[in-house]
């Protein structure tokens, strides 16, 4: 690995050594240089971040990465005001420390530099040659530093005749087949609720670093990882995209229903909406009993999930002529004591509030990053490990709050050269 400088012990949010006997994470003593913004890069760095790695986000001054002002909805600060801290920014900016460098300026340049000599991965997400002027592309950088794991986020990678388009999560949900997929099937084609794309690409950049990080360790050798959103949502096609590969045959929105499993979408009720997913023959059994559909499990048109799939419309109208009988409470309880896969369709609110949720702590406070603001409220990350897990050290940064403690720590930089450098516009 690179020569980390680790000499003092990590801090949190506020300056203050990690509790007495924490375990450490898998990733502790792996430093991240992340020179991304938005949502796919933050999110590979965040998750690194939570399994223990040292991540050092380098933001612009003054403005800082997009999505510090990408409202509604802020942190407040001590005096209830809202912060440059936006919910979107807080999503994917956890277990980082933050540093204001103006990388169009020479010496801010020449620092990154210098970072990127003491870290194991650097993660960036500019467009196609954008780094080059600055020295920081991996061509410049895989001299002075061999074993470094250096990954490109981009629209439509690296190469081919769109990769100097620029690249964001809705079009790579079009491009990529999603939308096609999306929605009901006499309506436009929809996309997700989140930016799923950025997600995914983020979420195959970090296995695709965990690799590479092994690869270090057994042949010392770093190298250049080249990750495309539009790549990455073909991917996630799995069996819709199996599905055409194999039949050639291109397939249709179907709203909620499912391309390959009957019954297994949503059906209205009495007081709203609830998901029936009979996964085979022996589920379907069980739910034609249940709700009194006397003899549709042996009738030959539904008897099979072929039959089902042949038959899914007529099937449709009849089940859900039943299921407007009673509330979705009562589908459901009814349901889970027969063996049959349902469930409710939540809102955020309920989501939240479920006990199952709870139980599992899928939501987190962090201690507020500005003195006596509001604890931040967070999503947690839903790794469940024995050992070396997931940790949550360092609440969302302000921006440029960590820089002279990194570049003290790090490059060993005295403060008099520090307030040189911020004289110069480097740093803020």
């Amino acid at each position: 690995m690179a020569d980390r400088n680790l000499d003092s012990k990590p801090e949190n949010s506020h300056g203050s050594e990690p509790a007495a006997g924490a375990c450490p994470g898998a990733l502790d003593g792996i430093r991240v240089l992340d020179l991304s913004r938005i949502l796919a890069g933050p999110f590979t760095t965040q998750l690194l971040g939570d399994l223990g790695a040292d991540v050092l986000k380098v933001e612009r001054p003054i403005s800082g990465d997009d999505t510090r002002r990408w409202g509604p909805h802020y942190s407040t600060d001590a005096n209830g005001q809202p912060t440059q801290q936006s919910a979107y920014f807080l999503a994917a900016n956890r277990n980082k420390r933050s540093l204001a460098i103006d990388l169009q300026k020479e010496d801010g340049a020449a620092l990154i530099r210098q970072l990127a000599t003491h870290a194991d991965v650097l993660v960036e997400n500019f467009k196609v040659g954008g780094l080059e002027k600055y020295g920081l592309d991996y061509a410049s950088l895989k001299e002075s530093c061999p074993k470094l794991v250096y990954c490109s986020i981009t629209g439509f990678g690296q190469s081919g005749p769109y990769r100097d388009r620029p690249g964001y999560d809705f079009l790579a949900q079009g491009m990529g087949g999603l939308m096609s997929l999306s929605g009901e099937s006499d309506a436009q084609p929809m996309k997700t609720g989140v930016g799923i794309a950025d997600v995914m690409c983020g979420m195959y950049a970090s296995t695709a670093i965990l690799a590479a990080l092994r690869h270090v360790d057994q042949t010392g050798q770093g190298q250049w990882i080249d990750m495309a959103l539009l790549d990455s949502q073909i991917g996630w096609l799995v069996n819709e995209g199996s599905n055409y590969l194999i039949s050639g045959e291109v397939p249709t929105r179907l709203g909620n229903a499912h391309p390959n499993i009957v019954p297994y979408q949503v059906f209205p009720t009495r007081d709203g909406h609830f998901i029936l997913a009979v996964g085979n023959d022996a589920q379907f059994s069980r739910f034609c009993e249940s709700a009194g559909l006397d003899g549709l499990a042996e009738d030959a048109r539904f008897a099979t999930n072929d039959a089902r799939i042949e038959n899914r419309d007529q099937l449709a109208q009849m089940i859900e002529k039943k299921t407007l009988e009673q509330t979705s409470a009562q589908w459901i309880s009814q349901l889970e004591l027969a063996g049959v896969p349902a469930g409710p369709v939540n809102d955020l609110a309920q989501v939240f509030d479920d006990p199952q949720v709870r139980h599992r702590d899928m939501a987190i406070d962090m201690p507020p990053t500005h003195e006596g603001g509001s604890p931040v409220r967070l999503t947690a990350n839903p790794i469940k490990m024995g050992a070396g897990g997931v940790s949550y050290r360092r609440t969302p940064p302000a921006l440029g709050q960590h820089t002279d403690e990194v570049l003290t720590q790090v490059l060993g930089i005295l403060p008099e050269k520090l307030a040189q450098l911020r004289k110069l516009g480097a740093i803020g």
